[in-house]
Parts: structure tokens; C-alpha cells; sequence
């Protein structure tokens, strides 16, 4: 069962690989054919089976695809008003410009997709997306409570995410929560309560975690018993994740199969502890047998409770089986029940594989077993529980580096403290003291996680505490995870060193970069913004640094850097901030705080960067490959001249090619880049003056420049409407090929010998779930 299980998942997991879905009629050819493989090789033809189970998954993956495939917003509905009545979903999350939150649509006159994620803003200045004149809004809105039928109208739009180089993915992201469309509330809609909530377990949710934060206000660690609780993952802020991630115990704040186990274990327990001083009922049913079934009830109430996600899912799975291998007296096989968990939740959410939780869940579980059973005798408990924790570190590693290139070198001693104190502790009781009347078991439990929190933030800073790295190739992975079985086979296993050979590619491959005289440069997808990363051989320069999201969230923190650490770069030997704009300047801070920079450049006032003024005509030289600044004078900083005419104009000439960045030059500005440098500016490669705004690229600046190739980095249905139509269509007229960020994703070239190489990230990664409608071709 477990191969045939394994071969199920890989199918699914080929599934979600694909550009384009094949066909219903060929995937159910492919079900057919599955189904007689794995019939045919139940008892003798294993290999048959096996691939027969593989065939099963790739087909039922499929059929789920097309499905919710369906349930999507026409393209021509998008930006329009529609009213929409339905039932808040989720728990609603408080953002600080509004709120968020999943509703579920019951009548609207238009094509809209069963769910859907809404933003109510306090602001109109607050909408970002595509819209029109709204009327005032108040700043404060009315409360939105889960389960609660409402009536709204809306604009939606199809789901769209940054698509960059080893990003997250937000489309996939929305599309394994079935969410096919997003918008926003307007202000000048009425907006009405159709019925108030009933019951439900949202609501139970949503009261539960209403009552830990009355009982404990103004609280800096709260949102961890919040979500310790009922699974809110959003009550914990985003530098307590930071450290979460530092410490290696992200697992354990978010709702894990060791949380939902272990309240199974003390409620049958209690149940057990009950059921023998009963004189009668020993006599009609075992105490043993009660109190397996109470912990089961225990545990699926609370994986319910705490929002039902993969782990929760696994674990419960498991403790079914189990259960129900005592109640009929029959052993199951521990790779049984790991495998009966696995295809359980990959029949019920195929999505599943998407999720980096899904991987680390079984992951973990499976390493656990794996040592387990790897021992030839019994050992000390504290030895034992130093193994578990040592497989732990290391086997993951692999995984960790893969997804999130980085990994804890303190977890070991995090976990330690942690995971008894939280599963044993900190979370019954934050359960206990959700309960009315018990608000003061809420104080206990934060008192246990005072000094807890207080140890891993000393942990913390530990020199070297979180090891960060360059993406590893694919191939290092699967070879990486060979060699951590290796190495965690029994001790006496002859030549158990070489599993950590098989681990070195993972740390020795670095990315490539480009040879001498060469230059890559890299328009990041940050919306609507603009992020440049240029690289030579042996050099990197970053060119603004995206949009300020709102809040502590920036495209420095969750793009650019990750972006970086990805490629390899530990230090940038410039950065350029072109002007004080909040959509190139936003994530400077946070690049700043993160990565060590050699020199800032950029035309803003000195006190607010700690950097010096970029001025006309200074050069310099990196592998063969020269930078040119081409703007502003140092005359007009005695002057108050707009943001955007101040713009740092960057040009990097190579033996290959040439590339502009004018920033967010206008009309008037870019008159008198031509005064001053006429024919310099030419250039193979021009990277849009401000987005395609209206009053850019005059057909002056456009013959001038005689770019070949444009690149426009904007934002999804962006509500300026960049780039401007005419803007676009100039160019194009020249013969010059346009790219966009919004449609191509993240945009690469490299300027080599042979020629110049591109690449759309979007085309590149070509998931079918992924939009293409704006790619401007």
C-alpha cells in the first residue's frame, strides 16, 4: 500500500507541474488505464500497480483542476460594480488600512466565482486597484463577523500575484483555497447586514479569539495564544515569525499534528482516569477503548477548531487508524498509517502538494518512524529524544533549503524547551482559558510564554543562529535527501559517511553568474513599482527597491530579498534609489536593515537614506561593464524640483548591449536628459521612464533612445492605467518589443556573447492556474 500510496501522490504532484491541463476525455483514459494497472498488479505485478496508482493520481488531480478551473470571473467582468450577497467565510483579519475576508456568494447577477477575498478599506486613498471616483469613507467600518450574510457591491478581478524567481505564489496560493477572484467594497455602495451570524465553527473561531484578546489587551505575545488556539495564523505579527523561523519553531506556532495529538492524549487520559473509578463502566465497555475514542473526539474537535489544515488533517488520519486498529483488535502497520493519512488528504485536496506545510508535515513524520525503526535496541529517554531531535535538524534540511533557503542552527535547543512547554502547556491551557469565566487560566498560560519567548529571542542572537543561503539546484535536492537516510541509518552501518557528500551539493553549486564583460540585469515583478537588479561577474547593484505595502510589509521584505538570498547575493556593492517615491524608495529601508550595502545612491534628501547624491556624469567600471549617471545635475539639488524630474537616470554600457533606467522621469525632464546627452542615450534596452505614465516618452525621448526591447514594470489592473495605451503603442511603432511585469512576471536578460538571453518568469515557472491576461503580446 504505502508504494502504490507514493506512486498516487507523484501523480498528483505531476499534476500541478503542468502549463496547459490536458484534456477531460484524456484524463479519463488515463483513470481508466490507471484503475486496470492497479487491479492487475494488486498480487503479483507490483510495478504494474505502482505505476497504475500514478496514472490514478495524475487523472484525479486533473478532474479537480478543471473544476475549479471553471469557477472563475469572465475577463470581462473584471473592474466592473456587481452586487453580491452572501456569508463571510472566514475569520475576518484587521489590516491597518481595513479589513480582509473570504466570502462565500450566493446571488450575484453576474458570473462570479463561489468564493471570493474582499478588502473593505477605511480610505479611498487605500485602494490600490483599479477604480474611479469613490465618495468619502468613514474610518471606521461596520464589524464583520464570520457567519454573518452580508450584501455588498463590489469590484473584482481575476486572481494575479508577483510571479519572480523563487517566490512565493500567491495565484497558487489562492487557487488551493478555491478563492477565484479578489476586490474591494466601494465606499459609495450600500453596504447591508442581511441576517447576523448563527452558529458555526468559524464563529466559535472568531469568539474564542475575541475573548483572549479582551482578556489580554495591549499584550506583545497574545496573537501566539490566539493562534495556538484556534489557528489564526494572522494574529502573530510578522517579526514574531522572523523569530519563529531563527529559532526553527514555526512549526510549533502554527496549529501542528503534535498540538492535535497531545490534546487527544490528555483528554483520554482524564477519559481513562474517569472511566476506572466507575464501578459499572469497565463492565460495559473497556476503559482503554473509551478512552481512544475520547481522544479522537478530542482531537478532531480541536483540528476543527483550529481551522483543519494539513498537518491537523495528517495527524487526525493517523489517530483514526489507530483508534480504529484497538476498537477491532487488528494491528496496522505504522507505514500504513502514514500512507492511508497521505492519500486521505491528497483525495480531498489535491492542492495539498502546493503547500510547503504538506512537505514538512509528512516529512517530519516520516523521518520520526524512519529512525524508529531504524534502532536495533532501546535506548535512554533523553538519548532517544536527542535523536529525534538531531533527525529532525538535519533531515529537513534539504526541504528547508529548497523552499525557503535557510534553516536554524539553534533549533535543536529551541525545540527542546519549546515543545513540551507549548504542547503540554501553553495550549490546553489557552483553550481552557477560552472558556467564559476562565479568563485568569489566559493569564497563566501567558505567564508561561513570557520566558519562553524571552529564551528564544537570546537564542536568537546567537552568532550564526539561522543559516541563509543561494537556492540549491533541483537535482541537489532528491540527492540531499539520499544522503540524510544514509547517514540516519543504525550506527554500525558500514560507510554512513557518505551521506554527507551526498549533502555538499546543496551548499558547494552556486547560481550562475555572468561572465566577464558580461551583465544581467533582473525587472523584478514588485506590482506597481519598480525593483532592478543588475549583475556582473563579480558585482551586484540594486536599482530601487519596489512599493511600501503598508504596514511593516514592504517588496524589500517579500520580494527583493528573498529574491536576492536566492541568487546568491550576500552583499550589493551599490544601491540606487532614484527619488522619494513610496513605489521605488518602499523597500529601501528593509534592504538596508537586511543585506550589507557598499554605497547608496539616490536623489533624495541626505537625511532621510543614509546615502550620497547621484550626479550627472559620474562613472565607474565592475568586470568590464561601465555605469553611467545621467542625472539629475548637482545644481539642482540647490532647487525644490518634483520627486520624479529628480529621478536618478542610470545607463550600463556592455560590449554586449546597452540598458537604460530613467526612473520616473517626465516629459519636461527627459527634454532635458536629451539637451544634455542627445545620442548617449541610445540604448538597446529601455526600461519604461515611469511606468508608461502619459506624460513620459515623448517621441523625442523614444527616437533617441531607439530601445529595441521595453520593458514597462507595472502593476495588475494598476488604477493609473499604466501603461498609458499611446505610451505603449509609441514604442511599438518603432518596431521595439514590449515586455510587462504584470503579464510576463519578472523579466531577465543577460547581455552575453552569443547575444541577449530573456526570460519571463512567468513562462518560465507555467503553472495553468497562472494568469496571462495582461502580458501586452
Amino acid at each position: 500500500m504505502p508504494w502504490r500510496v507514493l506512486a498516487f501522490a507523484l501523480g498528483v504532484w505531476l499534476l500541478q507541474q503542468v502549463a496547459v491541463l490536458p484534456a477531460p476525455t484524456f484524463l479519463g483514459l488515463l483513470a481508466v488505464v490507471g484503475v486496470g494497472g492497479w487491479w492487475l498488479g494488486r498480487s503479483r505485478w507490483r510495478t504494474v500497480a505502482i505505476l497504475g496508482s500514478a496514472l490514478l493520481g495524475f487523472a484525479w488531480a486533473g478532474g479537480f483542476a478543471h473544476w475549479r478551473l471553471a469557477d472563475a470571473l469572465p475577463a470581462e467582468w473584471e473592474g466592473r460594480d456587481i452586487e453580491v450577497t452572501g456569508i463571510v467565510a472566514e475569520l475576518p483579519q484587521v489590516f491597518d488600512r481595513g479589513v480582509r475576508f473570504t466570502f462565500k456568494v450566493e446571488q450575484a447577477p453576474a458570473p462570479v466565482p463561489a468564493r471570493i477575498a474582499l478588502r473593505w478599506y477605511r480610505q479611498v486613498e487605500s485602494v490600490e486597484e483599479e477604480g474611479d471616483e469613490l465618495d468619502a469613507a468613514p474610518d471606521s467600518l461596520p464589524l464583520l463577523h464570520a457567519g454573518e450574510r452580508w450584501r455588498f457591491l463590489v469590484r473584482l478581478k481575476r486572481p494575479h500575484g508577483n510571479v519572480n524567481p523563487h517566490g512565493f505564489d500567491a495565484e497558487g496560493w489562492l487557487f488551493e483555497r478555491g478563492i477565484r477572484a479578489t476586490g474591494y467594497i466601494k465606499k459609495s455602495a450600500l453596504a447591508g447586514r442581511q441576517a447576523t451570524a448563527g452558529w458555526s465553527v468559524e464563529r466559535l473561531r472568531e469568539a474564542i479569539r475575541a475573548r483572549i484578546l479582551r482578556a489580554l489587551p495591549e499584550h506583545a505575545y497574545a496573537g501566539v495564544l490566539v493562534a495556538l488556539a484556534v489557528g489564526d495564523q494572522q494574529a502573530i505579527t510578522p517579526e514574531l515569525w522572523r523569530l519563529f523561523a531563527a529559532t526553527g519553531i514555526t512549526h510549533l506556532m502554527s496549529i501542528s499534528g503534535l498540538h492535535v495529538t497531545m490534546i487527544g492524549a490528555l483528554l483520554a487520559w482524564l477519559v481513562s482516569f474517569l472511566w476506572r473509578r466507575s464501578a459499572r463502566l469497565p463492565l460495559i465497555w473497556p476503559a482503554q477503548k473509551a478512552a481512544a475514542l475520547a481522544g479522537l473526539a478530542g482531537a478532531c474537535a480541536y483540528a476543527l477548531l483550529a481551522g483543519f489544515g494539513v498537518p491537523a488533517q495528517r495527524t487526525l488520519i493517523m489517530l483514526a487508524a489507530v483508534v480504529a486498529a484497538l476498537l477491532s483488535g487488528r494491528a496496522i502497520a505504522v507505514p500504513h498509517t502514514l500512507g492511508l493519512a497521505l492519500l486521505v488528504v491528497l483525495l480531498f485536496d489535491p492542492w495539498a502538494v502546493l503547500a510547503a506545510g504538506f512537505w514538512l508535515s509528512f516529512a517530519a513524520v516520516a523521518l520520526l518512524f524512519f529512525i524508529a525503526g531504524a534502532q536495533s535496541r532501546r535506548r535512554n529517554w533523553l538519548v532517544e529524544w536527542g535523536r529525534a531531535q538531531w533527525a529532525m535538524t538535519l533531515g529537513l534540511i534539504p526541504l528547508l533549503l529548497a523552499l525557503f533557503q535557510q534553516f536554524s542552527l539553534v533549533s535543536p535547543f529551541a525545540n527542546a524547551v519549546a515543545i513540551p512547554l507549548v504542547s503540554l502547556l501553553v495550549t490546553p491551557l489557552a483553550l481552557i482559558g477560552s472558556l467564559p469565566g476562565l479568563g485568569w487560566v489566559l493569564q497563566l498560560a501567558y505567564g508561561l510564554l513570557v520566558p519562553l519567548m524571552d529564551f528564544l529571542g537570546w537564542l536568537a542572537t546567537w552568532p550564526g543562529a539561522l543559516w541563509q543561503q543561494h537556492a540549491p539546484p533541483p537535482w541537489a535536492v532528491p540527492l540531499g535527501l539520499v544522503g540524510v537516510v544514509w547517514l540516519l541509518l543504525p550506527c554500525g552501518f558500514p560507510t554512513r559517511w557518505l551521506g554527507a557528500l551526498l549533502l555538499l551539493p546543496l551548499f558547494l553549486v552556486l547560481p550562475p553568474r555572468p561572465a566577464p564583460g558580461e551583465v544581467g540585469v533582473t525587472i523584478l515583478d514588485v506590482g506597481q513599482g519598480q525593483a532592478v537588479h543588475v549583475q556582473t561577474t563579480t558585482h551586484d547593484l540594486l536599482y530601487d527597491a519596489g512599493p511600501d505595502f503598508g504596514g511593516t510589509a514592504d517588496a524589500g521584505r517579500r520580494i527583493v530579498l528573498p529574491y536576492l538570498r536566492a541568487v546568491g547575493v550576500v552583499r550589493l556593492d551599490a544601491l540606487v534609489v532614484s527619488h522619494a517615491d513610496r513605489d521605488h524608495a518602499g523597500g529601501a529601508g528593509s534592504v538596508l536593515k537586511s543585506l550589507p550595502v557598499t554605497d547608496v545612491l539616490t536623489s533624495m534628501e541626505k537625511s532621510a537614506l543614509a546615502g550620497r547624491h547621484c550626479n550627472d556624469g559620474e562613472s565607474w567600471e565592475w568586470d568590464g561593464v561601465r555605469f553611467v549617471i545621467l542625472h539629475p545635475l548637482a545644481a539642482d539639488y540647490d532647487f525644490k524640483r518634483p520627486t520624479n524630474a529628480m529621478s536618478c537616470v542610470l545607463k550600463i554600457n556592455s560590449a554586449y548591449g546597452n540598458v537604460l533606467i530613467p526612473g520616473d522621469l517626465e516629459g519636461p525632464a527627459e527634454e532635458e536628459l536629451l539637451v544634455r546627452h542627445g545620442s548617449a542615450l541610445r540604448s538597446d534596452i529601455l526600461v519604461a521612464p515611469h511606468h508608461g505614465g502619459k506624460k513620459t516618452s515623448t517621441p523625442a525621448f523614444v527616437a533617441a533612445v531607439g530601445a529595441k526591447e521595453v520593458v514597462f514594470p507595472v502593476g495588475y489592473r494598476n488604477r493609473f492605467g499604466h501603461p498609458w495605451p499611446e505610451v505603449e503603442a509609441r514604442y511599438r511603432a518603432t518596431g521595439a518589443r514590449v515586455h510587462r511585469t504584470d503579464g510576463d512576471g519578472a523579466v531577465r536578460v543577460l547581455l552575453a556573447t552569443d547575444g541577449m538571453h530573456w526570460t519571463h518568469e512567468r513562462d518560465l515557472l507555467g503553472y495553468y492556474w497562472h494568469n496571462y491576461a495582461s502580458a501586452g503580446h
